[in-house]
């Protein structure tokens, strides 16, 4: 095809990103044009075969198994979602919003914010909430279904037959890929007898489950729970309705209501799309007693922040003001003793963490929180960093010594 091979140069530098310096970025960098011609002609001759995935445990937040695909196949996977993910997220709910542009976990907790308000008529009504969890989500996908919902959808795009072709084969290749069967471990091998029954690609059934950890599998959920985003909004009427990933949020000032619609989702997971709902994890209450969702405890007067992500937040601060700086590994978190006075490399990387958690707070009622956090933990950072005056972020301070500046990169 004429324009393949533009496509993947734009897949390449998508897929780079903020990962030009990692080890297989660059390996592949020094040769890049070469070896998307190859690709190019591999994909165009169906002879494209996906290689090894890189697998690891993580345990923060929760323990999972994590498949990172090599640094070629997730060029692939670039490529395809460039070719398919803008049409057919125009046919998702707005109210879906794991992993979807202008959307994510800071809108959707604001947006449930705003539903609160209009369905308690700004605070003079009752009403409920249903918070649903999908049991194992990610492991009980069908690839068969799954395969068929998207090429569905391909129908309806208007494709050349040459586009269309390409575009079946390439999803057969990557959905029904089983990374378990090719993979280098990293990290603690024993990390793994810690996994929960049922998540874990090592003993799921043939064709069940999608690997954590790969693009496609993120857009993949979506199109396989957007027949159940669908059927909750056009059969059942449920107006305020809202999806992040697995955890469904449904509104209703009745709660008869909630309940037979809950039988119904689960009727139509175990007949549609082969899922059960995770019948301890379905929370029902008053709407004034509060929703946690992404992070944020939510109620229709105010929004409060996870302690989780708080308690995340001192940590780290605490043990920079000690000497370490926390890195995040392939398993776990590691604590790595600081240069005295601290480079400015590790300034950086504090400050981008602090920056990410503040971002997060600055989204909920938290400004008393994030003086406290100022004044009480920053400790020695408040002698490398500035606070804008609503402490929302921090630059690092213009006048630091020579030892912190950045290194000159060479010409």
């Amino acid at each position: 095809m004429a324009d393949s091979f533009e496509e993947l140069i734009e897949a390449y530098r998508s897929c780079r990103g903020n990962k030009r310096n990692s080890n297989y970025a660059l390996d592949f960098e020094f040769n890049w044009e070469s070896r998307l011609c190859s690709l190019e002609k591999r994909i165009g001759n169906e002879t494209y075969k996906p290689g090894y995935s890189t697998c690891f445990v993580i345990t923060y937040p929760t323990v999972r198994e994590v498949f990172a695909a090599e640094f070629m196949d997730r060029v692939v996977h670039h490529y395809l979602i460039n070719k398919i993910e803008p049409k057919i997220d125009k046919t998702f709910i707005n109210d879906s919003y794991a992993c979807r542009r202008n959307h994510g976990s800071i809108a959707g907790a604001l947006k449930l914010r705003k539903y609160l308000n209009k369905i308690t008529r700004n605070q003079t009504s009752k009403a409920y909430f249903m918070q649903l969890d999908i049991k194992s989500f990610f492991y009980n996908i069908d690839k068969t279904l799954l395969y068929d919902i998207l090429i569905n959808h391909v129908k309806k795009l208007k494709l050349s037959e040459d586009e269309f072709n390409e575009i079946s084969w390439l999803s057969q290749v990557i959905i029904f890929n089983d990374p378990s069967k090719h993979y280098i471990i990293k990290g603690d091998p024993k990390l793994f007898n810690t996994l929960p029954k049922g998540k874990s690609l090592f003993t799921n059934p043939p064709n069940k489950g999608l690997p954590i950890g790969n693009l496609t599998s993120q857009f993949f959920a979506n199109l396989y729970l957007n027949e159940v985003d669908q059927f909750i909004k056009r059969e059942l009427k449920i107006k305020y309705y809202l999806r992040y990933a697995d955890d469904m949020i449904l509104l209703s000032n009745d709660k008869d209501e909630l309940f037979m619609a809950k039988e119904k989702i689960q009727r139509f997971l175990e007949d549609k799309l082969i899922l059960k709902l995770k019948d301890e994890k379905t929370k029902l209450g008053s709407v004034y007693d509060g929703i946690d969702f992404l992070g944020y405890f939510v109620k229709p007067n105010y929004v409060l922040s996870r302690k989780r992500v708080v308690s995340n937040l001192k940590k780290k601060l605490y043990y920079f003001n000690s000497g370490f700086l926390i890195n995040r590994t392939y398993c776990n978190e590691e604590a790595v003793p600081l240069h005295n006075p601290p480079s400015y490399d590790e300034i950086a990387t504090i400050c981008t963490s602090i920056n990410s958690l503040f971002g997060h707070l600055k989204w909920a009622n938290s400004f008393n929180l994030r003086q406290d956090i100022y004044n009480n933990h920053l400790g020695m950072l408040k002698e490398y960093l500035d606070p804008k005056d609503d402490l929302s972020s921090f630059n690092i301070k213009s006048d630091l010594g020579l030892s912190l500046r950045p290194a000159v990169p060479s010409p």
